[in-house]
């Protein structure tokens, strides 16, 4: 077997190897790592027979650029040009979530979330799930998905004290969160790439968008509507001493919202990426709370150090796991391969998009964008016919945005929203694809049939 193909099997295998955690009883940290190292050692040592065989725009462009073809051109290109660009890619990725994860936990154990859980009076299933998944559609919009789950699980484990339940409320906020992301410019990474790109435009991406992902979140709250019933049952709160005064409590919500809050605009101002306004705002935080706490004689349990061992690290090395070895497929040329199938089977970009979003639910969704980017220019504005589909603003990539960010939600593992609720909440892939996958599916179909119908109606096109 050629290492190509090896790679693809590894990938598989680790794939399915996570899906069944709980019958194999291997945490899917150790799977995704092992998946995110192997099928880098499968590439470099099939390095010359893979790059030879033309599948590689990376490695085209970066011959070209050096003039070097040979395999010492080739294991350089891997080691000191592929793994550090897609490792520096990634970190961004960690950092972020770390310093979120870090936030959240910080306003945690200060007891800021008790503010919103209090007003929260509801313990009806349909009543509540109305009122979370609307929270978070918009605050992912606001925030980003991913960010908007972290802080949506922590508000869960303060509502809802039977796992099963929680776990369905998790992942409904994960639909909530994708849906929410697809519409706005800074929601989904996806989007924020298209942003940046210039393939479309914040006020384009708000007004055709918002609907369908309305939609695509809507759909499935009908459907449960009819079929779950009961109340929830809140978690027993022990009377345990109280670390905290009200003005703290309100304070640290405050500055955790905030400064969540403040990384979209600290990158509007500063052109930096996301992650450094993640940890700017922590470092404030921090600081903050060494302030607050230093004449106080027990406050260990509230110093951020000690807050940090209870930050979940597997989560952090789940998702180093999984995006290593999705880098190691889009350096290789596989995704560009599948890309490249897309475009000369489907030929309609409805089709081509549909397919991105379905594909995105099993790989992330950010290499099958970044794709498209790279195989479809950008149209001039008074394109006509196809090439219309692909001006700034245009029917391809508005619904790429869409279908990209909410077609992850079909698996768990397809969004960074869904990685980060299962590595927090440890949600079953198995029982995610019996309760939600057909939930979450044809919600995304019923989105991208409203964003058809809006086009049909609006632009004839």
């Amino acid at each position: 077997m050629s290492m190509f193909l090896l790679m693809v099997v590894i990938f598989v295998l680790g794939y399915v190897a996570i899906a069944l955690e709980h019958p194999l009883k291997i945490d899917k940290a150790a799977s995704a790592l092992f998946i995110g190292t192997a099928t880098w050692v499968a590439y470099i040592f099939g390095a010359f027979d893979i790059l030879g065989g033309g599948n590689s725009p990376a490695w085209e462009a970066y011959s070209a650029t050096h003039g070097e073809t040979g395999i010492e051109a080739m294991t350089h290109f891997i080691v000191h040009n592929q793994i550090i660009h897609h490792l520096g890619e990634i970190s961004e990725i960690l950092f972020f979530l770390l310093g979120a994860m870090t936030i959240v936990e910080i306003v945690d154990q200060h007891q800021g979330f008790k503010i919103i859980t209090d007003k929260i009076k509801t313990t009806n299933k349909v009543k509540l799930l109305w009122i979370l998944s609307f929270l978070t559609f918009f605050m992912s919009a606001l925030l980003d998905n991913l960010t908007t789950t972290i802080v949506m699980v922590a508000l869960l484990r303060k509502l809802i004290d039977d796992k099963q339940t929680r776990w369905f409320f998790a992942s409904m906020v994960v639909l909530a969160a994708n849906a929410g992301g697809a519409w706005s410019p800074i929601g989904d990474v996806t989007t924020i790439m298209l942003w940046i790109g210039g393939q479309i435009t914040a006020l384009g991406i708000i007004t055709n968008v918002i609907f369908p992902s309305l939609v695509t979140m809507v759909v499935p709250l009908i459907l449960l509507s009819f079929t779950m019933k009961g109340e929830i049952k809140r978690p027993e709160i022990a009377n345990e001493k109280d670390y905290t005064t009200a003005f703290e409590r309100r304070l640290l919500l405050i500055m955790g919202v905030g400064g969540l809050l403040f990384v979209p605009v600290f990158k509007t101002v500063t052109h930096l990426p996301p992650y450094m306004g993640m940890l700017f705002s922590l470092s404030i935080i921090w600081i903050t709370t060494e302030i607050l706490h230093k004449k106080k004689d027990n406050e260990n349990k509230l110093s951020v150090t000690n807050i940090l061992s209870k930050v979940d690290v597997p989560t952090v090395l789940f998702f180093l796991g999984i995006l290593s070895a999705v880098a190691a497929l889009q350096s290789a040329g596989q995704l560009n391969i599948m890309a490249e199938f897309l475009d000369k089977n489907l030929k309609n970009v409805y089709l081509i998009d549909l397919a991105i979003g379905i594909l995105s639910s099993i790989v992330d969704n950010v290499p099958l964008v970044a794709g498209s980017m790279g195989m479809y220019d950008i149209a001039d504005p008074g394109a006509v016919g196809y090439a219309a589909n692909f001006v700034v603003d245009g029917t391809f990539w508005e619904f790429l945005a869409f279908t990209a960010g909410t077609g992850g939600s079909i698996l768990i593992i397809g969004s960074a929203a869904g990685v980060a609720a299962m590595g927090l909440e440890k949600i079953d892939f198995i029982w995610y694809m019996k309760k939600i996958s057909l939930l979450a599916l044809l919600g995304y179909l019923a989105g991208a049939g409203a964003y058809y119908l809006q086009t049909m109606i609006f632009y004839g096109v």
